[in-house]
Formats: structure tokens, sequence, C-alpha cells
């Protein structure tokens, strides 16, 4: 089965299905001698695990990371990194009642149709959890972009979106509360509404928006390989996601080039920075910021008609634990997938340089 790795001379391999043993991964191409945080690591792995607050999914699960080759007395030796996640609370029983019917919007329908078979438990393969093992790989990755800061954050759920620009933002408040908006007000309104959404039976999508500081010009590559064009690529294979815009987005589109473009200053920072700190397909040094548009999780625990595998028209509702909406524990998610990006390109960088 192929498209399972990702990235280039920094890469991950990930394996393993939401109701399985294990997961885990292999990551090649990290540099040796770099000093591990395994704490650090496991923090990350926190921020994104199952049933952490009253507005996740609640089932339980540690996550505790176990690492089997490429760290030796704490750093990396330059060998494929291999570790393995394992699931403990899997519950596959909610999940029979799917075994011959087709959830609307999830990828129960298209994995059948590609392989002729499918894992009915929590989507397999294609279950969230697989993110899991990107978390791991994007701590690491981190851990390489020795001052380079990544902050991802919670911008909007529904309809309800912040409106301040990240500049306005106290972006070390993202933890403070649970739905990781770093503006607690909204966070409080936000909290609310997916808790009445879940009372429902419902879900809702929402938006990440990721900012990254103090990344050096240089970064990226032409033509095809061009920064936007791979943060692209990694955030939209993410669960759920379905749009990406960086710098001005959607909104420049309306603008004249005359109030669009970012005029220089003498060192070669701009005055402004609709471009979103990407120029030609490569960093100019100022602020990368993106947003991601998640959609509502297709899995609903109220009544609705599907088709079963022999075309007929059934009546379904889901059982189970399910998140009612996902950009709270995507955020870690999202700043993983950030991290290793910058990741490959700093280390194809280094090559070229």
């Amino acid at each position: 089965m192929a498209g399972n790795s990702f990235g280039k001379l920094f890469s991950i391999t990930t394996y393993g299905e939401s109701h399985g043993p294990a997961l885990g991964g292999v990551i090649d191409g990290c540099p040796p001698g770099i000093e591990l945080d395994m704490d650090a690591i496991q923090n990350e792995m926190n921020r994104r695990k199952p049933g952490q607050s009253a507005i996740v999914t609640q089932r339980k699960e540690p996550d505790s990371v176990k690492f089997h080759s490429g760290i030796f007395e704490g750093k990396t030796t330059g060998t494929p990194i291999g570790f393995v996640i394992e699931n403990t609370n899997q519950k596959s029983h909610d999940y029979s009642h799917i075994k011959d019917s087709y959830r609307p919007s999830h990828a129960d329908y298209t994995y059948d149709k590609k392989y002729g078979t499918r894992d009915y438990r929590g989507g397999g393969r294609s279950s969230a959890r697989e993110t899991a093992c990107r978390v791991v790989a994007g701590a690491i990755a981190k851990q390489v972009l020795k001052g380079i800061e990544i902050y991802a954050y919670v911008s909007g759920v529904g309809t309800m979106k912040l409106d301040k620009p990240y500049s306005e933002l106290d972006l070390t408040k993202i933890e403070s509360n649970i739905v990781r908006c770093p503006d607690q007000e909204m966070a409080t309104k936000m909290e609310q509404y997916i808790k009445e959404v879940r009372s429902k039976g419902d879900t809702v999508g929402g938006i990440i928006s990721c900012v990254v500081k103090n990344v050096p010009a240089g970064l990226g590559e032409p033509v095809f390989d061009k920064l936007h064009a791979d943060l692209g690529k990694a955030m939209l294979s993410i669960n759920a996601v379905k749009g990406f815009e960086y710098g001005s987005g959607f909104h420049g589109s309306t603008m004249y080039g005359s109030d669009h473009n970012d005029a220089f200053n003498t060192d070669g920072s701009t005055k402004t920075n609709n471009s979103g700190g990407i120029q030609g397909g490569i960093s100019n040094g100022m602020d990368i910021y993106f947003n991601v548009a998640f959609k509502p999780v297709a899995t609903l625990i109220q009544k609705y008609e599907t088709i079963d595998k022999k075309g007929e028209i059934v009546e379904m509702q889901g059982k189970g634990r399910h998140d009612p909406c996902v950009v709270p524990r995507a955020v870690p998610i999202v700043e993983a997938m950030a991290a290793l990006v910058l990741a490959d390109f700093y280390l194809i960088n280094k090559i070229y340089s």
C-alpha cells in the first residue's frame, strides 16, 4: 500500500490501525547527535491523545511512546528511529453495526472500493488515530529546528471566528483552556457551543491557525517543491481537513496589487506580510502563517439513512466514542506536520548551502 511515507530527507513512515494492537513508525534522515527531550515528546502526545477533556472523545489511551532504535544515551544516532504506540483501550464491538454498511462522508465506501476490503473497527487505517505517529515525528523535528517556534491554535468553531490577528494574541495562552484558543472569552463560547452540539448527537467543524516564527530566509525549492506547496500537502493529508490558505489567502484575491505588495525595509524584512513569509515558494524570513479548515466529524450519534454493501437503503446510528469537534486535538497535529516540512527543507538547504 503506497502513501504511508512523508518527507524527502527527513521522512516518516507510519503503520497500524485504530483498533489493532499498536501504531508505530520509522523516522529516517534525522541528524545524529541531537539530545532529545523525551518529556517534550510525551507532552506533544498528551496534547493530541483522546480522553483529555470533556469536549473530546472519551477513549482512554496513555499514548506512551516506546523507541526501539536510532537513539543511544539520549541522543540520535543518525540511523532510523523506530517507535511504537500501543493501543490499550479498543472497543471494537462498538463498530460491529457498520460491518456491512457505509457511513456517509467517511472513508468506509472508498476504502472498500479501492481494496475490496476494509477494517471497519474505528475506520482502521483511515482513522485519525494514525496521526499519533505524526506527532511523535513532529516532536523530534521541532528539536531539530532549534530556535524556530511553531504555534497552532483554534481560531474558529462552526460560525464562531476569532477575528483578531495573531499579532494581537498572547500565543503563550494557547494551552490555558481545553479548546486551545488563546482568547479566553472566545474559548469559553466555543467550549459551550461544542458541548451543545455534542448533546444533540451532532458534530461541528472549525479552523486552526498556525504561526511559525524565526524561520530563516531561503527554505523551499523551485518549481514543484515550493515551501507553501509542501505545507499545503502536509495539512491536506490530515484527516478531516478540507482547506488550506497561507498569507493573505483567499482575501488576497480581493485586493489591489498596490495594497497587497509587501514593501521592503532596508534590512530585507517587509513592512507588511501579505505573503505569509513565503515568496516564490521560498521563505523570506518573515513569520509564516496559515489557516487549516476542518470539516465536521462524519460519524453522528443520531439516526440517519445510508447504504449497505448490497446498495440497499438502511438506517444507521453512530456508536462508540467520537469527537464532536476535532480542532482542539488537531492543534498539535498541525504543528507536527509544519515541523516535518520545515525540518525537511532545513536539511535540504544544508546540503546545497
